[in-house]
């Protein structure tokens, strides 16, 4: 659609870029749930335009501090690596803001890209754990403390859990009574929060600067399936490595996602699994200190386990979090990730080996 099909708002963005052709063409993009993303086509080239939820992401400048430290960083100390970074306005702004619209920024559209929405190979899965890891890798040397927490208690997995028995608590009393099975199971699995706890408080754990939003759709590809960087900065904030290899885990392990309602759909892949471990401890073998290695495993289940908190918690809560599009969605997506933890926990001994291999000698 173009921008004279969509009243003036586009074009107001635009124009403090200098994107004032009257052939602008401005068309959804991608599949995020979050921020709402368009391409923009001009007849020079083409960009990626983005509205900030400002719901999700409070202060939507930090995000822009952030990238711009990590922009900073990486350009003085790795130049060659390919960084997608937003393009300031002729006024030098990141980020523009629209009275009653909220914050926009645009983003050069990185050409012969693309993106993925589900992993279909465990190449792709090496392929995106490597990136990821390259990314920490490379910014070892940056010390997280300067980075601003946009999402405060992201990935507090004990928050998580006492929010989960406030909302056994105060919830929706009828909700409860359906799901009182499920709210055992996860009632059962404490000993994955002591673990995290443990980890609050060893030394040995290294806060990094860490994406926090590890999915497949966060790695650009080239032609040749081969990832050339990863994208979407608004999550990077200090923590802890296992956020990174569990989400991977978490997405990429399964050949279903999270909103499969046919649970015997729901599978562990070894093979995704190896290629994980391959491409995130080729670039992070190095990295990673001894306690830390061997939480690789635990990774997934603190992921997935929070996951399934985190959707129960706002079943009994009435959805006001992630909102539902039928009757007990949140209830089928935890009850998902209630099945997955369990195909995981029941390949541990195997799954948990393979890290132990150099990373050559794994098989994709």
């Amino acid at each position: 659609m173009t921008i004279q099909a969509c009243s003036n708002l586009y074009q107001s963005i635009l124009n403090e870029y200098g994107l004032k052709e009257e052939s602008v063409e401005v068309q959804v993009f991608g599949s995020g749930l979050i921020n709402s993303t368009w391409k923009v086509t001009t007849p020079e080239r083409e960009y990626i335009l983005q509205r900030i939820n400002d719901t999700v992401f409070n202060q939507p400048e930090d995000i822009a501090n952030n990238v711009s430290l990590i922009a900073c960083y990486l350009k003085e100390q790795h130049p060659d690596y390919t960084f997608v970074g937003p393009i300031t306005s002729e006024n030098g702004k990141q980020m523009i803001y629209e009275e009653g619209e909220g914050f926009f920024r645009i983003y050069p559209f990185v050409a012969g890209s693309h993106s993925k929405n589900a992993v279909e190979t465990p190449n792709q899965a090496y392929e995106a754990a490597r990136q990821f890891g390259k990314f920490t890798r490379l910014l070892a040397g940056m010390d997280s403390v300067n980075l601003t927490i946009t999402i405060p208690f992201f990935h507090d997995i004990s928050l998580r859990y006492k929010q989960f028995l406030t909302s056994i608590d105060n919830g929706n009393k009828s909700r409860l009574r359906e799901a009182r099975c499920l709210v055992q199971t996860l009632l059962s699995y404490t000993d994955i929060i002591s673990e995290y706890e443990r980890i609050t408080r060893d030394t040995e754990f290294k806060k990094r600067v860490t994406h926090h939003d590890t999915k497949i759709s966060n790695v650009l590809f080239n032609e040749n399936e081969k990832a050339i960087c990863v994208i979407d900065l608004d999550t990077v904030m200090p923590g802890y490595f296992i956020s990174d290899v569990g989400d991977m885990m978490r997405t990429y392990l399964s050949p279903t996602t999270e909103e499969e309602k046919d649970f015997s759909l729901i599978a562990i892949r070894d093979e995704f699994y190896k290629a994980i471990v391959k491409g995130y401890c080729q670039e992070m073998k190095n990295e990673l200190t001894p306690s830390e290695s061997k939480y690789f495993f635990y990774s997934g289940k603190f992921m997935i386990y929070m996951q399934a908190l985190r959707f129960l918690t706002d079943h009994l809560n009435n959805d006001i979090y992630y909102g539902a599009k039928y009757p007990g969605h949140n209830y089928v997506r935890a009850a998902n990730q209630a099945k997955l933890l369990e195909k995981l926990i029941e390949k541990e001994v195997l799954l948990a080996s393979y890290q132990g291999e150099e990373p050559d000698d794994l098989n994709q």
